[in-house]
């Protein structure tokens, strides 16, 4: 998606007939840079490994974010059963011996997303507790994040990166059909300071 419409390249610092190529080319530099296929609202999914049933888990792109008409950002999510290992579990004896004869551990369970308590900003999401303590070993979790409306500081790293590839003599372009435009080489100047700054919160970090 193009972070700047023509009608904001003004108030951006860009000439109003700056060909609409440059701003699909910055912002598909800005999605490379963020790590991620775009930063507007999307759907990811993503599986965790836990330790012993470890809670909570970080999702890895940020902000978590419900698409309408959904109320929550979690789509869907299932775990699978643990074999912990003798002494991980408080009384573990009886509701064990219960989990094996069911043929319970390395099994996936489907979790009820209202039962996942979540923090949108940090991806943090906190898994139910199971009643008979029987802990996990791996999560999926298919989930909405990304950002709407966009925020400036992503409009002004756009702008900024339409600037410099526009001034920087060394850039080879190659336009294409309908008005594309591909940048098969630019200098570490093209995202600079400005730009990395501007863009750090947004950066998708792996967590685990």
């Amino acid at each position: 998606m193009n972070y700047l419409q023509p009608s904001e390249y003004e108030g951006y610092g860009l000439e109003s007939t700056t060909a609409v190529a440059w701003v699909t080319a910055a912002s598909a530099v800005v999605d490379a840079h963020c790590r991620r296929a775009t930063l507007g609202v999307a759907q990811y999914t993503e599986r965790i490994r836990t330790e012993n049933g470890e809670r909570p888990v970080r999702l890895t792109y940020l902000p978590l974010a419900a698409r309408e008409p959904a109320t929550s950002p979690i789509v869907s999510a299932r775990a699978r059963y643990s074999m912990p290992r003798r002494g991980e579990l408080p009384g573990e004896d009886l509701s064990w011996d219960a989990a094996i004869a069911f043929g319970i551990p390395g099994t996936w369970a489907d979790l009820n997303p209202a039962d996942l308590d979540l923090f949108a900003d940090t991806g943090e999401v906190t898994l139910p507790v199971n009643v008979l303590s029987w802990a996990f070993n791996e999560l999926e979790i298919v989930y909405t994040a990304g950002l709407d409306p966009i925020p400036n500081q992503v409009k002004v790293a756009c702008a900024q990166l339409a600037r410099n590839a526009q001034a920087t003599p060394g850039l080879n372009v190659k336009k294409g059909v309908l008005n594309n435009m591909q940048l098969w080489y630019f200098s570490d100047s093209l995202v600079d300071e400005t730009v990395q700054e501007l863009l750090a919160p947004y950066v998708a970090q792996k967590v685990g």
